[in-house]
């Protein structure tokens, strides 16, 4: 199940975070927005080829719930981008890599990334787009749970689409269009972003 912020809800027993007091809850989570800064645990490739394209990693970093870590993530652009604006209008293909840090049920993470999406557009955006959006669902619960070191992307190639990856195999064939990429880069650079610290770890502005 997801929280109301978005977040995977977690059997409160099994999650040590649900028996601490909010006070150092609070104090935890801060210094983990810190730490997402760090270098992420992956050794995510410095290039990818895309439909003939050459792509290079723009920025990685890790996504954290309170002080757990939940995935490492990278992005692959055409040409170096440090703003949202620049990224959303740059042209070409765009890949977007996941490596699991934690078990991460599959259901679970497809509506994650679906209320992303509407939280970062517009309604009529996202019902444009239901026939994909339902397909990355689908792609998602197939699996039961995604396992820690487990990989998966998305990656989005004009006059194709967007196809979905998990293992470094293909999930059938592309879906959407280029607004529909948009919106799900929207998950991770739109106003109501999934972390604002992995957000800027992605633009390269952690390094600034």
């Amino acid at each position: 199940m997801l929280d109301r912020t978005g977040g995977e809800t977690v059997n409160p027993a099994a999650d040590p975070s649900r028996r601490l007091p909010a006070a150092l809850l609070l104090a935890l989570a801060l210094a983990a927005g810190g730490a997402g800064a760090a270098p992420t645990s992956t050794k995510f490739d410095p290039a990818v080829e895309v439909q003939g394209t050459k792509l290079q990693l723009n920025g990685a970093g890790t996504r954290f719930r309170a002080i757990f870590k939940v995935y490492d993530m990278g992005l692959y652009t055409a040409k170096k981008v440090s703003s949202p604006a620049e990224l959303l209008a740059l042209p070409g293909p765009k890949r977007l890599q996941f490596t699991a840090l934690r078990e991460l049920p599959g259901t679970d993470l497809g509506r994650l990334f679906l209320k992303g999406m509407a939280d970062n557009s517009s309604k009529e955006q996202v019902q444009r787009h239901t026939l994909a959006s339902a397909r990355l669902i689908e792609v998602f619960s197939g699996r039961s749970k995604m396992l820690p070191g487990e990989s998966f992307a998305m990656e989005f190639a004009p006059g194709k689409g967007t196809t979905f990856y998990i293992l470094g195999k293909p999930q059938g064939d592309p879906v959407g269009d280029e607004e529909f990429f948009a919106m799900v880069l929207k998950i991770w650079f739109g106003e109501s972003p999934a972390d604002r610290t992995l957000k800027d770890a992605l633009l390269g502005l952690d390094k600034e």
